[in-house]
C-alpha cells in the first residue's frame, strides 16, 4: 500500500538488445530504463526492490534484492532518479512488474507498485 503522503512515480522504457541476444538459443535481451520520481513532501530512500518476470511460455520467477543497480538511492523530494538494468528471457516476448521498498524521511515504510510493462522483440506484437 502506498503512503499517500509520500507518492512516487514510476515510469519505464524498454528496448530490445539485438546485439546481447541470441534467438537461434532462446536468448533475448532486455533493457529496461526506469525513472523513480519522488512527489512527496520529502526525501524517500530506496532500500529494495521485488520483480515479477514472466515470458512468453507463462515461466515465472522472482527476483528480490537490496537497492537497484548496487545502489540504496535517496531521492529527495521533487527529484528523479533514474538507472538501467536489464534481464533475459527465454522467449521473444514477457512482462515484468513489482514493487520498491522505502523508507520516508521520518523513518516510516512504504511501498511503490511498479504498473506491468511489455519486453517484446520487434514486430512481436501488432
Amino acid at each position: 500500500m502506498i503512503d499517500s503522503t509520500q507518492p512516487i512515480k514510476v515510469s519505464v522504457e524498454t528496448e530490445y538488445l539485438l546485439s546481447q541476444s541470441q534467438p537461434e538459443q532462446d536468448r533475448f535481451a532486455f533493457a529496461y530504463h526506469i525513472t523513480i520520481q519522488n512527489l512527496g513532501p520529502g526525501a524517500a530512500q530506496l532500500l529494495s526492490r521485488h520483480w515479477i518476470i514472466v515470458d512468453g511460455n507463462q515461466e515465472r520467477q522472482e527476483v528480490r534484492g537490496d537497492g537497484v543497480v548496487g545502489q540504496q538511492p535517496l531521492i529527495p523530494a521533487g527529484e528523479s532518479y533514474r538507472y538501467s538494468s536489464g534481464v533475459i528471457l527465454d522467449t521473444p516476448i514477457g512482462t515484468m512488474q513489482g514493487s520498491y521498498q522505502l523508507i520516508d524521511d521520518k523513518g516510516e515504510a512504504f511501498e511503490a507498485p511498479i504498473e506491468p510493462f511489455l519486453l517484446s522483440t520487434p514486430n512481436s506484437v501488432h
